[in-house]
C-alpha cells in the first residue's frame, strides 16, 4: 500500500470539512468529516484508514478552537460553502434518451416476485419511472412470473414489491402479470413455428449443447412444418417435463454458442402460485420478454448491464414477427460495499437463520434500507446521480449515508442516548428542569425537558456512557453537553463536582437523569445490539421517524412503548 503524502492540499480539505462540521453543531465528529472528506477524494479509498488518523487530529485542533477563532475559519470557507449548498440543492439531470419522442415514451419494471427487490434492482426502476415522467409518458409494472420451478414466485413478493415502489415514489400506469398471458405466448410460439422460424426439440440436452457448441443442427431443426406443429400440440399433453421445448432459429455459426437456437418454451409440471395447474408449457424470460414488450408498447428498455445477450437473443423475435424493435439501454450494476444483494444468497441466509429476514440491516433490500432510516429521495438521488452508465459501480454505505444525511438532518429532533450507562454523583449540581431544544437550527420548533431531581448531601444523580467516563482521567475536567462543566474527582467511585471555566472543554458527553430515562436498544448496521438509556422524550415521536442520538447517529425507532425503545442504526 502507498502511504498517505500528508500535504497542505489534504489537510486543506479536512480542515474545511471539520470547520464546517463544528461550525453546524458546536464541534466536529470524525465520522461525518471523513465521509466528505473520501466523497471528494475517492481516489484514497485504500488509505482511509491512514487518513483517518489526520482527520482525528485534525478534528481535535479545531474542537481546541475558540468560538471567535471558529467563526473566522467558517467565514473563510463561507462562499465555498454556499455554493457546495447550491449544488446539493439543484436537482441532477439525466441525459436525453435516444430516438425519444414527448409524450410517446414507454418504459417498464419488470420484477420476477420470487423476492423482494433491492437497490441493484432499484436503478433499471428508478430509472424507467423517471423517463417515462421527463417524456410525460407511460410507466408499466409487469410481473415476470413464468418459472413456477427454478425462481418461484411466492404470493408475499407481489405485495411487497408493489409496496416497496410505492414508497418509492414509482407510482405506475399499467400493471400486468405474466402467468395471465399464457394464451398470447402460444399464439405467438405457434406462429413462428408455422413460419419456420421455430421448432420442438426433443434431443437429450446434453446431445443438443454439443452440437450446439459445434455449431450443427440438431435432428430436430429441419423437420417438416407440419411435424413442428404435431409436436407442439403434444407438449400440451403428450411429452413430459424435459422431453420437448420450443427453440428459436438463430445463426448457428455465430461467436457466442449461447445466443444458437434459444430455448423459448418448455415444460414444467406443478403448482403456480397465482393459476395453479392451469398450464404446463411455460415461456422462457426472453420469449416472454419479447412478446410483452413489443405489445405494451415499450419504447425505451433499460436493464442490466447482463442482458446485453438477451437483447440480441430477443432481436430474432422482432425480426421474424416483423417488430420494431425498443431501444434497449444497458446500465452497469449497483454495488454497496458491504451489503448483501444477492437473493439466492439472502434466501439462504434466512433458511440458515444467519440474517433475521429479508429486512436485516445487513441487507440492500429496499425494506432493509428502509427500515435503517435511509429515504426514498437518498436512494432515487444517488441513482439519479450514477444515470444509466455502462460500467459497474460500487458505492460505499458512506456515499448513500452523505446523501441521507442532507435529507434528514433538518427534519430529525435531538435526543440523548446513553450506551451502557454507570452512575455519576455531582457535587454542587443544581436541581431542576433544563430546556434543550430539538433541534439545534429551529428554534421554532420547541424544547424537550428534562429535570434534575437532587439525591441528597448536595448531590445530583445521572447516567453516563461507560465508555466515555473509561477514557476521562481523574482531574480532568468535561462538559455534561448542553448542562454544566464538571471534574472528575474520584475515578473509581465516579465521583465528580460542577466547576466554573471559561473555555470550552474538549470533552462532551451525554447524560441523563434515572426519572427521564427509559430502556434502549440500537439495532446497528452488522446486526449487533447496543443497550442503554434513552431519554422518555422521544416517545413524542411516530414509530418510523429517523432521529438524531447527540453524538450518537441518526437511528429510525423501529418500535416504542413506555418501558423500551428499538431503533435501528442509520449512519453518523
Amino acid at each position: 500500500m502507498v502511504r498517505v503524502e500528508r500535504n497542505k492540499e489534504l489537510e486543506e480539505i479536512i480542515r474545511k470539512y471539520a470547520v464546517i462540521n463544528a461550525y453546524q453543531y458546536g464541534e466536529a465528529s470524525v465520522a461525518p468529516v471523513m465521509g466528505k472528506v473520501m466523497a471528494e477524494l475517492p481516489e484514497l479509498k485504500r488509505e482511509a484508514k491512514e487518513i483517518a488518523k489526520i482527520v482525528e487530529e485534525i478534528v481535535n485542533e479545531i474542537n481546541s478552537l475558540k468560538k471567535k477563532e471558529l467563526r473566522a475559519l467558517f467565514e473563510k470557507y463561507r462562499e465555498e460553502i454556499e455554493t457546495r449548498k447550491k449544488e446539493e440543492g439543484e436537482t441532477k439531470k439525466l441525459p436525453s434518451l435516444p430516438n425519444a419522442e414527448m409524450g410517446k415514451v414507454v418504459t417498464r419494471a419488470a420484477p420476477n416476485p420470487n423476492g423482494p427487490f433491492h437497490i441493484g434492482n432499484a436503478r433499471a426502476y428508478i430509472l424507467s419511472h423517471e423517463y417515462a415522467r421527463i417524456y410525460n409518458g407511460k410507466f408499466i409494472l409487469r410481473f415476470e412470473d413464468t418459472d413456477p420451478k427454478i425462481k418461484r414466485p411466492e404470493p408475499i413478493f407481489y405485495e411487497w414489491i408493489k409496496e416497496d415502489m410505492k414508497w418509492l415514489g414509482l407510482e405506475w400506469d399499467e400493471e400486468y402479470y405474466q402467468s395471465d398471458r399464457l394464451e398470447i405466448y402460444y399464439e405467438i410460439a405457434e406462429e413462428l413455428i408455422e413460419k419456420g422460424k421455430a421448432y420442438v426439440c426433443t434431443c437429450i440436452p446434453e446431445k443438443w449443447r454439443e452440437l450446439r457448441d459445434r455449431g450443427e443442427a440438431c435432428p430436430c431443426r429441419n423437420l417438416e412444418i407440419g411435424e413442428q406443429l404435431d409436436r407442439w400440440k403434444k407438449m400440451f399433453s403428450h411429452y413430459k417435463e424435459g422431453e420437448a421445448v420450443v427453440r428459436i432459429k438463430t445463426d448457428l455459426n455465430d461467436p457466442n454458442p449461447a445466443i444458437r437456437d434459444w430455448a423459448a418454451l418448455r415444460i414444467i409440471e406443478g403448482d403456480h402460485p397465482r393459476v395453479g395447474r392451469k398450464y404446463r408449457v411455460w415461456p422462457l424470460y426472453n420469449f416472454s420478454c419479447a412478446v410483452d414488450d413489443h405489445l405494451m408498447g415499450v419504447t425505451h428498455i433499460l436493464r442490466g448491464q447482463e442482458h446485453a445477450v438477451n437483447e440480441r437473443r430477443q432481436s430474432y423475435v422482432y425480426e421474424y414477427m416483423g417488430w420494431e424493435k425498443p431501444v434497449a439501454i444497458h446500465h452497469g450494476r449497483l454495488m454497496i460495499e458491504g451489503v448483501v444483494l444477492s437473493t439466492s444468497k439472502i434466501r439462504n441466509g434466512i433458511n440458515k437463520g444467519e440474517y433475521s429476514g429479508w429486512d436485516d440491516p445487513r441487507l440492500g433490500t429496499i425494506r432493509a434500507l428502509r427500515r435503517r432510516g435511509i429515504t426514498p429521495q437518498a436512494i432515487k438521488e444517488l441513482i439519479i446521480s450514477l444515470g444509466p452508465k455502462t460500467s459497474d459501480v460500487s458505492v460505499s454505505w458512506d456515499n448513500l449515508a452523505a446523501i441521507n444525511r442532507k435529507i434528514v438532518d433538518p427534519k430529525a429532533n435531538r435526543y440523548f442516548f446513553v450506551p451502557e450507562p454507570v452512575l455519576l454523583r455531582i457535587r454542587n449540581g443544581i436541581p431542576g428542569k433544563y430546556y434543550l431544544r430539538l433541534h439545534p437550527d429551529y428554534p421554532q420548533r420547541g424544547s424537550r425537558v428534562l429535570e434534575i431531581p437532587e439525591s441528597g448531601n448536595g448531590e445530583v444523580e445521572l447516567y453516563v456512557p461507560k465508555d466515555d467516563m473509561k477514557s476521562i482521567p481523574e482531574g480532568k475536567i468535561f462538559r455534561l453537553k448542553d448542562l454544566w462543566n464538571v471534574k472528575l474527582i474520584d475515578k473509581d467511585e465516579l465521583l465528580s463536582e460542577r466547576v466554573e471555566t471559561e473555555e470550552m472543554p474538549k470533552i462532551k458527553i451525554q447524560w441523563l437523569p434515572l426519572r427521564e430515562s427509559i430502556k434502549a436498544i440500537v439495532v446497528m448496521g452488522d446486526a449487533s445490539l447496543i443497550e442503554g438509556l434513552i431519554e422518555r422524550n422521544v416517545l413524542m415521536e411516530k414509530e418510523g421517524e429517523v432521529v438524531q442520538l447527540e453524538r450518537f447517529g441518526f437511528c429510525r425507532i423501529d418500535s416504542a412503548s413506555k418501558d423500551v425503545v428499538t431503533l435501528f442504526f442509520s449512519h453518523k
